[in-house]
């Protein structure tokens, strides 16, 4: 994982040198600005992303075994009636196709 490099102290406190063509200082600290209000915001949801973890890992660990494996059944449960109403589906498609071109062939022949 990357490193953070900056503090907003950081940013806060850079200083650029100003040529003869340079940028409009006053432009630069107003971006800078909003940079640092960026930074700070990130920072926060970082941190309160870092406690949402830590509180569901602890949930996790004290969370019995067995509520884990409905959960799984379910979801086997659920994939398998989707498979299944799939295949179904198929076999009444394949039914139709068959007495359309069966059906027509066997007519024919008595």
């Amino acid at each position: 994982m990357a490193s953070i490099k900056f503090t907003t102290k950081d940013i806060f406190e850079q200083d650029f040198k100003i040529g003869f063509r340079g940028y409009e200082p006053d432009e630069v600290n107003d971006f800078l600005d909003d940079i640092m209000k960026d930074y700070d915001a990130y920072e926060a949801i970082i941190k309160e992303l870092k406690g949402e973890i830590a509180r569901l890992k602890a949930q996790l660990a004290n969370a019995p075994k067995a509520t884990t494996l409905p959960v799984e059944d379910s979801e086997t449960l659920r994939t398998e009636r989707t498979t299944s109403a799939t295949n179904f589906d198929i076999l009444r498609r394949l039914n139709r196709l068959e007495k359309e071109v069966f059906g027509k062939q066997i007519a024919q022949e008595d």
